[in-house]
């Protein structure tokens, strides 16, 4: 399924194109998610969702297929699976970077998602409201992110001022780097999605409950 999202920031496009591209530092603008590991381009990480009394963990990796700075345009591939063997998600992220002015970037976001399991059977429409609540909680952590962000100019004449006192260049880092990052607390789907959007899942939410309940006391009876 494709899912459009569009929202604003206070940054040139310049300074929001270098954060957008810093993976360390985006990672815990994303609600639920976790950045684990980093090798070159690559990425790996979980992402933790909640659908009633239901949690479940993704975990995945993920790739730049193409980061394009003249045209403010980055594209992502990730792919992840349900922990628990339920079900996983893949997913070709296009995000492009639009100047509105001197100091305002919108960006817009294409996400062409494939998911399985017992997220999927909520279908487009609700998938489609509750990744528009996500990206808005994403955009109000990345313009908290920016807000403390220094002008990229002040950024570059630090940069430069590190390189001249340095004595020594630091050694080119090799193979996969081990993020120690806290544990994402799991997004829920259903607080995210809202009132409306509760409404219409309340038939999945009513079997999955009462799957659950049954595979509990059928665990009681076998102890």
């Amino acid at each position: 399924m494709d899912l459009d999202n569009s929202f604003e920031v206070d940054a040139d496009r310049a300074t929001a194109w270098r954060v957008l591209n810093d993976v360390e530092r985006i990672a815990p603008c994303l609600p639920g998610a976790q950045l684990e590991e980093i090798d070159g381009d690559q990425f790996k990480g979980s992402v933790k969702v909640k659908v009633g009394p239901v949690t479940a963990q993704y975990k995945g990796k993920a790739e730049f297929v193409e980061q394009d700075e003249a045209a403010g345009k980055v594209v992502i591939k990730g792919e992840g699976r349900d922990s628990r063997g339920a079900g996983n998600a893949n997913a070709l992220i296009t995000a492009t970077l639009h100047e509105v002015s001197a100091d305002k970037t919108r960006v817009d976001v294409n996400t062409d998602l494939a998911i399985t399991g017992k997220v999927a059977q909520f279908g487009r429409g609700v998938m489609a409201d509750v990744s528009a609540k996500l990206m808005d909680q994403f955009a109000d952590n990345l313009k908290e992110l920016l807000a403390n962000e220094p002008d990229l100019a002040d950024g570059a004449e630090e940069s430069a001022a590190d390189a001249a006192t340095e004595e020594e260049p630091k050694p080119a880092e090799t193979g996969p780097r081990k993020i120690d990052s806290p544990e994402a607390e799991a997004v829920d789907l259903l607080d995210a999605a809202g009132a409306p959007v509760l409404q219409r899942a309340l038939p999945v939410i009513g079997v999955l409950v009462v799957l659950l309940l049954l595979r509990r006391l059928l665990r009681g009876r076998r102890g």
